[in-house]
């Protein structure tokens, strides 16, 4: 079962805080995953179709406390890959239709308002249920252990904006692009998702999602400090190796014993412990020097055998002449 399905079977069974939530959230799930049929006597009727038995059963229910009109329930197979049952739901065409859909704010007057619901959205709870009826209808999000991502999918672009619109006035910081033939509006957003996920009501899939994040967030810190480490470890052995080389190329040009005594004594002791960090080296020197002075003396160290390395190779002297 993926997540989004996770999401909607919760969200099928959350109630409205009011009455007047339910009709927002039919709104918004009949624009979103309904169509419009026409009957005789300009009468229309609904079409609506799902993945998802539950958010079926919730359109049914909703429908129910709206209106004594007619429906029908079908049930397909697909043929194609998976093969997932699609439910549908068909209101046939009669006056208490065209009654219901001017309740809902989807016709006005003797046509259908393709514009945007800003007449049953004036409450906050009933921006929060459109939101709720919007992603039950063409809504998915990720799993929380893969990339962040919230999206609803309409194919009308003024209801599209209108969404953006309900979600900034809600705080969320919704974005629309568009492919093929739809609209997108979506949240990329990992604070962003959690917020939309407590304001539609899906808490328990809210927990889940910031349990997910927080375990995500321990793993990727205890990495960064592990890769950190790593490449501290690695700079200084790096340098130690660079330290040991030198002071080997001095012994071998020019002798330890031609080093002042604070050199030579450095020197001895990073050739005695090659691997040691500068905190080791301190304590093999009993304390009589600080990290930065010997610091400064293998950089000096380094210097000379730098010195050496450029110093032109001796002329060969030719033994016959």
């Amino acid at each position: 079962m993926s997540f989004s399905t996770e999401v909607k079977n919760e969200l099928a069974r959350v109630s409205g805080e009011n009455n007047c939530c339910y009709g927002a959230e039919l709104a918004a799930l009949i624009r979103m995953g309904g169509a419009m049929s026409i009957g005789g006597n300009a009468t229309l009727g609904i079409n609506f179709s799902s993945e998802n038995a539950a958010v079926t059963r919730k359109v049914l229910s909703l429908i129910k406390r709206y209106s004594n009109v007619k429906t029908e329930v079908m049930v397909t197979r697909g043929r194609r890959l998976k093969k997932n049952n699609t439910y549908h739901v068909r209101v046939v065409p009669s006056p208490g239709v065209n009654e219901l859909l001017a309740a809902l704010g989807i016709m006005r007057g003797d046509g259908l308002n393709v514009q945007s619901d800003s007449a049953i959205l004036r409450k906050a709870c009933c921006r929060r249920a459109y939101l709720r009826g919007a992603f039950l209808g063409a809504g998915s999000v990720n799993r929380p252990e893969g990339s962040y991502h919230l999206e609803l999918v309409t194919g009308n672009a003024e209801l599209a904006k209108s969404l953006v619109k309900i979600m900034k006035s809600l705080s969320l910081p919704g974005r629309l692009t568009d492919r093929k033939d739809d609209y997108i509006i979506y949240l990329k957003d990992g604070n962003a998702i959690t917020a939309f996920l407590q304001i539609i009501g899906a808490h328990n899939a809210l927990l889940t999602f910031e349990n997910v994040r927080v375990v995500k967030g321990m793993r990727n810190q205890v990495n960064r400090l592990v890769n950190c480490e790593t490449a501290n470890l690695q700079k200084t052995v790096n340098a130690a190796v660079r330290q040991v080389e030198s002071i080997r190329l001095i012994a071998q040009k020019l002798g330890l014993d031609k080093l002042p005594a604070p050199l030579r004594e450095v020197a001895e002791t990073r050739l005695a412990y090659p691997e040691a960090t500068l905190s080791e080296l301190v304590e093999a020197l009993e304390g009589r020097v600080g990290k930065s002075g010997i610091n400064h003396r293998l950089r000096k160290l380094g210097e000379i055998a730098q010195s050496l390395d450029n110093e032109p190779p001796a002329p060969e002297i030719d033994k016959n002449e």
